[in-house]
């Protein structure tokens, strides 16, 4: 099992960044992948990035390139996703999660395991 708590969401007026943290912990050798997800009211819930656990390749919703990144920092076992130029539409919960069958997708279908959720907020 692989547990995945997300961290650093809230409330941002436009054009400001935010960086939300993703900690795995439990069975993390198991972990292929890492992505993050987000869910807008009312819409159903959209890739971000994913991340290879090892080597760090890095894929991204071609939407998001420039403004979003996703990094890892071995060491705490966590996954972040940095979220520069906010914009309202970005407003959404966020979700981190965690493939271990080496997939390589954006597709929500594929991952095992979920956090919680983080709430991002942007004002205009």
């Amino acid at each position: 099992q692989v547990q995945l708590v997300e961290s650093g969401g809230g409330l941002v007026q436009a054009g400001g960044s935010l960086r939300l943290s993703c900690a795995a912990s439990g069975r993390t050798s198991s972990i292929y992948a890492m992505a993050w997800f987000r869910q807008a009211p009312g819409k159903e819930r959209e890739f971000v990035a994913r991340l290879k656990w090892n080597g760090g390749h890095t894929a991204y919703a071609e939407s998001l390139l420039g403004r979003f990144t996703i990094s890892r920092e071995n060491a705490k076992n966590t996954v972040y996703l940095q979220m520069n130029s906010l914009k309202p539409e970005d407003t959404a919960v966020y979700y981190c999660a965690a493939e271990v069958g080496g997939t390589w997708s954006r597709d929500a279908s594929l991952y095992d395991y979920w956090g919680q959720g983080t709430q991002v907020t942007v004002s205009s």
